[in-house]
């Protein structure tokens, strides 16, 4: 194979999820209407604690924030839309500077809500097991500290690894076996040596990803040992339902990008990791919403109110 500089790469192909041409209106129906729904969801979820005051706290406002991320990660924004767009043109290609974007992003938005999450989770710690203090340690500079910092930390990431790509040298077949630019498809496709790009993506690997589920995992056993400590099943239904959501949500997330990960490495074929990448990159925040706001009361309520404003017209 010839080598291709980066300056000569014009683009790269997208396979996408499906070569047949038969199914290609029904691919762009169902994620057309995925991406619909995931966006308006999130953006419902993001108004309506926005208008509510009484949702101005410290929990709601990390899901406004995970909110965000789920807009914008399915990973929604910088995948699908390219993804539609190549359906209805009947089109594969990405340009080689639309590649490095989507996947700059696709990282860092990945890692963002990993640690959003992990954030996440610790407020719901110090809120069952140290009740008394919930609101002198989970202070609102210390949660735009920690949301910064995770920001700052997933991007400074998502830097390095675009930069590591960058200074590659690509062969001349430039097919992507998925409907996105995934880091670990791009770097197959590269003819110059990837040790480094490897162990800087493995080391990420565990840093944004086996550290805060170990973290979730840890501080969930100490909320469930202060929660088999109350006495009567009322309190402990109360405190459960208070950290419900968040546990459904993160072992969605968590329990979609093991599967992604080991069916990427377990089989080189690429339509099972083409499904675990849609389970993990659209229906989960498709679905979050739902799960905050189907078992949420408050959410509920401030989506009533919501609604009741903007549609109520003057007589």
């Amino acid at each position: 194979m010839e080598l291709g500089n980066n300056t000569n790469i014009s683009k790269f192909l997208l396979m996408g999820l499906s070569e047949v041409p038969e199914l290609q209106p029904l691919i762009f129906g169902l994620f057309l209407s995925m991406y619909l729904i995931t966006v308006f969801g999130n953006l419902l979820m993001i108004l309506a604690v926005s208008s509510d005051s009484h949702l101005h706290t410290t929990m709601y406002f990390f899901l406004s924030n995970l909110s965000f991320v789920d807009i914008y990660i399915c990973f929604i924004s910088t995948t699908i839309p390219k993804m539609l767009v190549n359906i209805q043109t009947q089109s594969k290609a990405i340009s080689y500077g639309g590649c490095i974007t989507q996947m700059h992003f696709y990282i860092l938005l990945v890692e963002l809500e990993n640690l959003i999450l992990t954030v996440m989770s610790y407020d719901r710690f110090i809120a069952i097991c140290d009740p008394l203090h919930y609101t002198v340690i989970m202070s609102p500079i210390l949660c735009g500290l920690m949301v910064l910092l995770s920001w700052i930390m997933s991007a400074l990431n998502s830097l390095v690894q675009s930069l590591l790509v960058l200074r590659l040298y690509f062969c001349t077949v430039l097919e992507i076996p998925h409907f996105f630019c995934d880091l670990k498809e791009v770097l197959r496709l590269a003819c110059s040596d990837i040790v480094l790009n490897n162990a800087v993506m493995y080391f990420a690997v565990g840093l944004f990803g086996a550290v805060p589920l170990a973290g979730i995992c840890y501080l969930y056993s100490r909320i469930v040992s202060s929660i088999c400590r109350i006495s009567s099943a009322e309190g402990k239904y109360k405190a459960f339902s208070t950290c419900a959501s968040h546990l459904s949500v993160a072992s969605l997330f968590y329990f979609t990008g093991l599967g992604l990960y080991l069916s990427s490495t377990a089989t080189h074929n690429s339509h099972s990791s083409a499904i675990a990448s849609v389970m993990y990159i659209v229906v989960t925040p498709m679905l979050n919403p739902f799960i905050y706001s189907l078992r949420n009361r408050d959410i509920k309520r401030a989506l009533r109110r919501f609604f009741g404003v903007a549609f109520n017209c003057p007589s």
